[in-house]
């Protein structure tokens, strides 16, 4: 069987199902290849459960601190096989949300593993080994992600799981040694630790975060410490060996020897591109030395008329610039500019407090060359802050010292992941910090801290 299509899209995580349903809207016609769940990591094994898991700690976080309002829950319990149904319920209505979203487009989905055959066709074979044969006029490659495992003995002990297996724990466990304090693994020590579980963290740099603004990492470390997170940084992982009926990560630190013991330990040191079967043999496209996709800025690759977006592309791997990379692929496919700007991206981090940031930090102004200064407020004076008994918090910005445009802003603070869009837009539009001070901003609010440091930025 042969079909022709204006656009091919193999992978349906956000990436893929954004491009597909844009490009099916702006009239071209569109199928989507996907051989697992529609939706991706991302919405399976990624941001939403985890996200899910945190909302039911936040929850419980909050019932434990009940008393100092007054509100005393006795008999309350909390139990994991019923938070994984909810997790399971939130997943299941994203992604019957998805599949309706590109019906509604128009864009065509069919299931299987799709292989690039030659620029222009593409071959899916579904679970039954049926195989079909695709034709296009461009093709569009948001494969994602896979977990990337360290290359130490004993990775492949039982229990030792990547980001995507710790979604199948049917249970609390009672020990979890994570390796690598980045976002997923101060995430899901976050989580679990607020759940009850034991954890330790390894992380092999000097801090937490270690790509995010270092007062974030400190001042998460500190708030980490206060709640009983095991935190050793600056490690070097040597061998991880059974141990009774756990595990054990032997691992170095400031030159001595430490072994770390827990029921499971977790991987999360990132993902790496997931191409394996993704190319016929001898057709490959230009790759980087750390075995991405090369792409031009239209996320062109060398194959002509085959793109590649998300995961598969040296960015950030974050969902929302795989989705706007998509859309962007699909308004120049339909001879269109891109509506968006790619340059600025959010990260966030689903901590309590939440962390965000947009733009450059200081030290990425400084080694650009660009004189800048900046605005600091505490939370401490929020009066929203306060009410809710949040954790220590600041906002920060980022400005050209001569123009007061805005650079840059982090964020640590409750919804900092909401916030952190108005200066996402203060960037892209070029806005001054005295632009920024002319809207007045509720109260009482978080943004108010906002205001406060831009006017801090904008006395000096």
């Amino acid at each position: 069987m042969e079909r022709g299509f204006d656009l091919i899209v193999i992978g349906g995580g956000p990436g893929g199902y954004t491009a597909a349903a844009h490009a099916a809207r702006l009239g071209l016609d569109t199928v989507l290849v996907e051989a697992r769940e529609m939706g991706g990591t991302c919405l399976n094994r990624g941001c939403i459960p985890t996200k899910a898991m945190l909302r039911v700690a936040e929850t419980l976080r909050a019932m434990q601190q009940g008393g100092n309002l007054g509100i005393h829950a006795e008999g309350t319990a909390f139990h994991y096989g019923e938070m994984l149904a909810y997790r399971e319920r939130t997943i299941a209505e994203l992604t019957r949300g998805v599949e309706g979203m590109l019906r509604t487009a128009g864009a065509i989905v069919m299931k299987g593993k799709a292989q690039l055959q030659a620029p222009g066709e593409v071959l899916v074979t579904d679970a039954e080994g049926k195989e079909t044969v695709l034709k296009g006029r461009n093709m569009l490659l948001a494969a994602g992600s896979k977990p990337r495992m360290l290359p130490v003995p004993g990775m492949g002990l039982p229990g030792v799981l990547d980001s995507d297996a710790i979604f199948s724990l049917e249970e609390l466990p009672e020990s979890l040694v994570i390796i690598g304090g980045g976002v997923i693994g101060v995430e899901m020590a976050e989580a679990f630790s607020t759940m009850g579980t034991e954890v330790t963290l390894l992380e092999a740099q000097s801090r937490l975060l270690p790509e995010m603004d270092k007062e974030v990492s400190q001042n998460l470390r500190m708030i980490f410490r206060k709640r009983g997170v095991g935190l050793h940084m600056g490690t070097a992982l040597q061998r991880i060996v059974q141990a009774g009926k756990g595990l054990q990560c032997i691992f170095s630190e400031n030159g001595k020897d430490i072994a770390a013991e827990a029921q499971y330990v977790l991987c999360a040191v990132g993902r790496c591109p997931e191409t394996e079967g993704l190319f016929a043999d001898g057709l490959q496209p230009r790759r980087t030395a750390s075995g991405h996709v090369e792409v031009d800025r239209q996320f062109r690759t060398s194959l002509p008329g085959v793109y590649a977006i998300g995961d598969l592309v040296p960015v950030p791997q974050l969902a929302h610039a795989a989705s706007a990379q998509g859309k962007a692929v699909a308004e120049i496919l339909a001879g269109k500019a891109p509506s968006a700007e790619l340059s600025v991206i959010p990260r966030c981090v689903y901590t309590f407090p939440e962390i965000a940031e947009v733009g450059l930090t200081e030290k990425e102004a400084a080694e650009q060359g660009i004189t800048v200064k900046t605005g600091k407020a505490l939370m401490g004076a929020n009066g929203r802050t306060v009410i809710q008994q949040s954790e220590r918090g600041f906002m920060k910005v980022v400005a050209d010292a001569g123009t007061g445009e805005i650079l840059g802003a982090q964020l640590m603070c409750e919804h900092a992941t909401d916030i952190i869009s108005e200066f996402a837009v203060a960037i892209v539009n070029h806005l001054t910090a005295e632009q920024m001070l002319r809207a007045v901003r509720a109260h009482p609010t978080y943004e108010e801290t906002v205001a406060e440091a831009l006017e801090v930025l904008w006395e000096r």
